[in-house]
């Protein structure tokens, strides 16, 4: 059995491979600081041999998502750096990303009120998004004299709510409301408050008890097709599928067609 037992924020596993990360500074509206995010990318790293954890959620305690990088434990200190030091700072910002996205398992995001910065830039990485009517989220790094451009936010935001509307939130900073997420396609829905988690931990619980190997391969498809041709694409999808056709599953999910039964995945 893999334990993961982190120091910068909640983890919960439950019985249906569902875990729960909970960005755990409620006071302060969860904020990041250099140790969390470093522990944040080992996390999602661990998670590519991790056959235990089938769906992630991503939340944070209180009544926030997360309001980005500390003022006080990073923002601070990243002013008196070099720039062998602020580099290594923003590729560490930018592998967190990258872990989301390359981990097999489908990762939601539950977000509920602030969602700023870097915390944005989390929920940017990952697969699904569930809000509630107070959700905002802004890309507020040009508030602070920074560039856009941060944690892939030029490279995935507008793959997700389109080119134009990404670039007014890069440029601007001004916050995404709830409503706008969700016309955007940023929120695949939007919850109450009270029922967010529910229905987050609902949606990944439904992924976990799906073809899980089948899942990871649809995550990496829809990762690494960003740069092929329309040919190279379907190519791709031919060897993946191929692949998922030797699978355990593929047969279960015949073999219970057959005998008019739901069928019960194994990941294999």
């Amino acid at each position: 059995m893999t334990t993961i037992n982190p120091e910068h924020f909640l983890w919960q596993l439950d019985g249906s491979g569902v875990a729960t990360v909970t960005l755990n500074r409620p006071e302060r509206k969860n904020p990041l600081t250099f140790d969390s995010y470093a522990e944040l990318r080992d996390t999602f790293r661990s998670l590519v041999s991790n056959n235990e954890v089938k769906a992630v959620v991503i939340t944070g305690a209180g009544e926030n998502f997360c309001s980005g990088g500390d003022v006080h434990e990073i923002i601070g200190p990243l002013t008196k750096m070099n720039m062998k030091g602020l580099l290594q700072f923003t590729r560490m910002t930018g592998d967190l990303v990258k872990a989301i996205r390359h981990c097999p398992q489908p990762v939601i995001g539950a977000i509920d009120g602030i969602c700023a910065g870097a915390g944005a830039a989390i929920a940017m990485a990952c697969d699904l998004r569930y809000g509630t009517p107070r959700s905002k989220t802004a890309f507020l790094f040009t508030r602070v004299g920074l560039a856009g451009a941060d944690m892939g936010a030029c490279a995935i935001l507008p793959r997700i709510i389109g080119q134009g509307r990404a670039s007014e939130l890069l440029f601007t900073g001004r916050s995404m409301s709830a409503a706008e997420g969700e016309r955007w396609g940023w929120f695949n829905a939007l919850a109450e408050p009270q029922e967010l988690m529910t229905h987050s931990l609902t949606s990944a619980a439904k992924l976990a008890a799906g073809p899980n190997f089948a899942h990871g391969m649809t995550k990496n498809q829809l990762n690494v097709e960003w740069d092929m041709s329309i040919d190279e694409a379907i190519e791709a999808e031919a060897q993946a599928q191929a692949i998922c056709m030797q699978t355990a599953d593929f047969e279960r999910a015949y073999k219970a067609f057959v005998n008019k039964e739901k069928p019960d995945f194994e990941g294999d």
